[in-house]
């Protein structure tokens, strides 16, 4: 009975790797589909995904999040990773006033490039703003000036290069001693200046929480003697599925956790065999009683990249496998929010869409209902 039992397990949660492929990858998101497969009814229910659902932190910095996302189907899985990469708002640089532009950078280069520069500014404080509508476009209305302090962060970036001495000779290629040479000669993110709209001065009072570029030492442009940028900024609300300057994260991507099994004992040389076989150090050896067995190291350093099981000794021994619900996410800030910030907004725009569909699957039973 427990082979049996264990049998229906690895049926349900663990998908096997082989030499040509994946075995017994697909899921059992209906009850039937795993009862035709496994000959043997499965008990699911909404309460057994929320006493069977977790999340288990396994590292967290200033920078990046690693957990485990246990007892969750792929569906729900990469529907958290979409809302993380496309869904979360942040505030970016979405309209530009050039009024001068003198280097060699073209204006929509130089507009583009300045607009993927990350802003430090919650979202949560400012409102969306309204688009123009079809009548306003066509009347010409500047839609800069119905920014609020409620809608909108205003910069300014006015640097012009000069030279430190006016009587040394133009050198114009010399990156090497142009800080000693010239005066701006590089235009970083640290030259946006804030302009308080509205009450925006009250909100930030001090210099730390201004509003500003979130990596100072950002190179934007570089300028020569006689080169000047002047231009105005203006940061609206977003999010990452209009344009990717505001997305919050860096990187939001998820993998299988792997299972490695052997199915009988890997001794003496086959072991050391084994060991070489990995190039990422999965397996390690054990003396014991004076006989060396190979054992799993670390499961979660595999690759899949098959190669201790290609050589014919190993193939039926080790068994390769993958937890189909359990998914190790890797989320990397831009800096907007604190990673576990983020993973928690994630969950909240997720909740908000399972009630939205909830409502509307009510309604139309409701109509249905009344309609007979």
């Amino acid at each position: 009975m427990e082979s049996k039992a264990k049998f229906v397990e690895d049926r349900k949660k663990r998908a096997v790797v082989k030499t040509h492929g994946i075995d017994n990858a697909a899921t059992f998101e209906h009850p039937a589909s795993f009862q035709a497969t496994t000959g043997r009814p499965d008990k699911t229910s909404l309460k057994d995904f929320i006493d069977e659902c977790d999340i288990e932190i396994l590292s967290l910095n200033d920078e990046e999040i690693v957990f485990d996302l246990v007892g969750a189907e792929p569906p729900l899985a990469n529907a958290l990773r979409r809302i993380l990469i496309a869904e979360i708002p942040t505030m970016a640089i979405e309209k530009v006033n050039m009024w001068q532009n003198t280097s060699i950078i073209p204006d929509e280069n130089l507009a583009h490039r300045i607009g993927l520069v990350p802003i430090k500014a919650d979202p949560r404080e400012f409102e969306e703003h309204t688009a123009l509508t079809q009548a306003e476009v066509e009347e010409g209305v500047d839609d800069t000036t119905r920014y609020t302090g409620d809608d909108c962060l205003k910069f300014k970036l006015h640097v012009r290069c000069t030279k430190k001495d006016p009587n040394a000779p133009m050198v114009i290629n010399n990156t090497f001693d142009e800080e000693r040479l010239y005066n701006n000669p590089n235009v970083y993110a640290s030259h946006l200046t804030w302009e308080p709209l509205g009450n925006q001065r009250t909100k930030y009072p001090t210099p730390e929480s201004e509003p500003k570029a979130l990596y100072p030492d950002i190179l934007i442009a570089k300028l020569r003697p006689g080169q000047e940028i002047e231009m105005e900024l203006f940061c609206e609300k977003g999010t990452g599925k209009t344009h990717a300057k505001w997305s919050p994260v860096s990187t939001a991507y998820y993998r299988l956790v792997p299972d490695i099994r052997f199915k009988r004992e890997i001794v003496g040389e086959d072991a050391k065999e084994l060991k070489r076989l990995c190039p990422v150090g999965v397996f390690d050896i054990e003396d014991i009683g004076g006989i060396k067995k190979a054992v799993v190291g670390d499961a979660r350093k595999c690759t899949t990249c098959r190669e201790c099981i290609r050589p014919a000794k190993f193939a039926d021994v080790v068994d390769l496998g993958k937890w189909k619900d359990r998914f190790e996410f890797h989320v990397e800030t831009v800096g907007h929010y604190r990673p576990e910030e983020l993973v928690v907004e994630a969950l909240k725009k997720l909740k908000e869409k399972t009630v939205h569909w909830l409502e509307v699957i009510q309604q139309e039973s409701a109509s249905g209902a009344e309609e007979k």
